[in-house]
């Protein structure tokens, strides 16, 4: 059978209450998105608030100049139609998943991490055993997740994220409400990292995590590795 993957993307269009324009990195939904459907999965796309997902425009280039998956995406009426009216994820089954997947960009930073729906839906997956991955700023919406004890679901795990050395040659420090290394170191994971802006991604069991943009290629492979396991099992 075919796996079932859940996408949640940010819905948040601007940096906070400014009018910085941000959303979600299109390379980071793209990329995963097309290794998985060529992979033969069931993919679902939705949003923290439904409709259409908010793209930072700092993630386009001009046509031709961009990754190939964006590329690709950019001349794909489909996937064009999906991310012009998502669902809200909450109002979704997500019971017959296998996965979940929390592209980044720095929309996610305003939207994910108080989102309870989002962080009981994540404990959920992650206490069954289902594949949990998030990308770059995606990780945000892994720090409002906690076991059934308290515990925050990242503690003591292996973790992946954007930078804080990345957030500072963004020159975005300023402009998010935390720095994401940070806090997840705060809460007790074992944050891991390669060279600034170049791929990196790890798998601690089922969870699933990417440094940056760059990593969501190897990110994508993981989490077909983290599921074929799970169906082995």
């Amino acid at each position: 059978m075919n796996p079932k993957i859940l996408i949640i993307t940010t819905s948040a269009a601007t940096m906070g209450i400014s009018d910085d324009p941000t959303g979600l990195w299109l390379e980071e939904l793209t990329t995963p998105w097309y290794a998985f459907v060529d992979a033969g999965a069931d993919l679902t796309l939705a949003s923290i608030a439904g409709g259409k997902i908010p793209v930072d425009p700092r993630s386009l280039k001009p046509a031709g100049e961009n990754d190939a998956s964006v590329e690709r995406a950019l001349n794909d009426a489909t996937f064009q139609r999906l991310i012009a009216e998502t669902p809200k994820f909450d109002t979704l089954d997500a019971s017959g998943y296998d996965a979940i997947l929390l592209p980044g960009g720095h929309g996610t930073m305003f939207d994910y991490p108080q989102n309870a729906a989002l962080a009981r839906l994540v404990a959920e997956f992650d206490a069954a055993g289902k594949v949990v991955a998030a990308v770059c700023h995606g990780p945000a919406g892994l720090v409002g997740a906690r076991k059934a004890d308290g515990t925050p679901v990242v503690a003591g795990r292996r973790v992946a994220a954007f930078t804080d050395s990345e957030e500072r040659a963004a020159g975005l420090d300023k402009a998010v409400p935390f720095l994401l290394e940070t806090r997840l170191k705060e809460l007790g994971a074992r944050h891991e990292s390669g060279p600034d802006f170049k791929p990196f991604a790890l798998r601690d069991g089922n969870l699933v995590t990417g440094q940056n943009p760059a990593s969501a290629e190897p990110l994508a492979k993981l989490v077909m590795e983290a599921l074929a396991a799970r169906v082995a099992a």
